[in-house]
């Protein structure tokens, strides 16, 4: 062959050698990069944030409220390795798995790094049919990781520059003033990245034992479609023929979508919504255990669900009035009361909001108005 051909057939195998992705790359626990791009997980070049081939997307059906924020989550697994399906809790996730979940907005007319406006609307992140979240459209805030190691998970918070082309480590965290823009007008708000701890401690439902857990990839969570290229397949289903996810059930545990009636009654609506927003804490073993208020999913709706339950050691939080939730009356249960609230002695949950959720607070107030009884 002539050294120009040769000098051809190089350059060509060279830049197919380029256009591979790197391997995602499990850092050691005690040498956190300060770059989110050294995980390897998403990639960002400041017009397109995008996957790594075998890191998996993700939805819940029934996500925590952070600040009308859209929120693009990740799994990825070491190769060789599963997920185990439980039922009744949290997925047992191999040692070396990295959940990422990047928080953004839509932005809105008149957009500029200046003014920060973008767009109030409750509803989900989605990728295009290429896999890619546009920035000309998106504005990064932050990532969070949560990497499994041998003696538990770490939780690593990563906010995004000004480029968009680089998230780095804010132990510390961090906040950024936005302004939310809808039909009614703007609202100003200061977005708060959590610290680690802050992380930690919303990540850890089992006070006692303490052990940090991923929240949202839950059997009743995962099972609904996710749109992969474009094309909806139950995410149970496609994680199990990915071969990341064993022990799936025949008749897995049904999801319920608080946002969409569907086949869900509006008690079981506004019982995942209480799960996901509240049951962290509020849970036989949760940081919240001394207040008796159980909030879990599979909690009965009875005293300690709240009905005709007085508040113990709220203060201020309890608005003067004298039970959690007053069946037919939401405009006097506590739990509507501090949902409508942003005064941080007073909102619940304690961490990730500055504004008030108002389809939430619409779903648990229509809920409580259904209800029968007297206290």
């Amino acid at each position: 062959m002539k050294p120009v051909a040769v000098c051809a057939a190089l350059s060509v195998l060279l830049a197919a050698c380029e256009q591979v992705p790197p391997s995602v790359v499990v850092h050691a626990e005690d040498a956190i990069p300060d770059r989110l791009s050294d995980w390897n997980v998403i990639f960002s070049n400041g017009d397109y944030l995008q996957l790594n081939d075998d890191v998996v997307p993700y939805g819940l059906n029934t996500p925590l409220f952070t600040d009308y924020a859209l929120k693009l989550r990740t799994v990825w697994l070491p190769d060789g390795t599963t997920a185990a399906y439980n039922p009744d809790r949290e997925l047992d996730f191999p040692v070396g798995t990295i959940i990422s979940k990047t928080f953004h907005y839509e932005k809105a007319d008149g957009w500029s790094n200046a003014s920060f406006e973008v767009v109030k609307a409750d509803r989900e992140s989605l990728l295009d049919n290429n896999g890619q979240l546009s920035l000309t459209d998106y504005v990064l805030i932050e990532t969070r990781l949560l990497v499994r190691y041998e003696a538990g998970w770490k939780a690593l918070p990563y906010v995004w520059n000004s480029t968009q082309d680089e998230a780095f480590l804010e132990l510390a965290g961090d906040y950024r003033d936005i302004e939310l823009v809808d039909a009614d007008g703007k609202q100003d708000i200061s977005y708060v990245v959590p610290d680690a701890n802050q992380c930690a401690g919303c990540h850890t439902p089992d006070h006692t034992a303490k052990e940090m857990l991923p929240l949202g990839p839950r059997g009743w969570q995962l099972n609904r479609p996710y749109a992969y290229s474009g094309k909806p397949e139950n995410q149970l289903e496609h994680w199990v023929a990915a071969g990341i996810l064993s022990g799936v059930t025949e008749s897995p545990r049904a999801g319920v979508r608080w946002r969409d009636p569907g086949d869900a009654t509006l008690g079981e609506r506004a019982k995942a919504y209480l799960d996901a927003n509240c049951a962290h804490c509020h849970n036989p073993a949760g940081a919240a255990d001394t207040s008796a208020l159980h909030l879990n999913i599979d909690a009965p709706v009875d005293r300690n669900y709240g009905i005709c339950k007085t508040p113990v050691a709220v203060g201020r939080g309890s608005g003067d009035l004298a039970y959690d939730i007053y069946p037919g009356r939401p405009d006097e249960s506590i739990v509507v009361y501090r949902m409508r609230h942003t005064d941080p002695a007073i909102a619940m949950p304690e961490l990730g909001r500055s504004a008030v959720h108002a389809e939430g607070v619409e779903v648990i107030s229509n809920w409580i108005s259904t209800m029968n009884g007297e206290c």
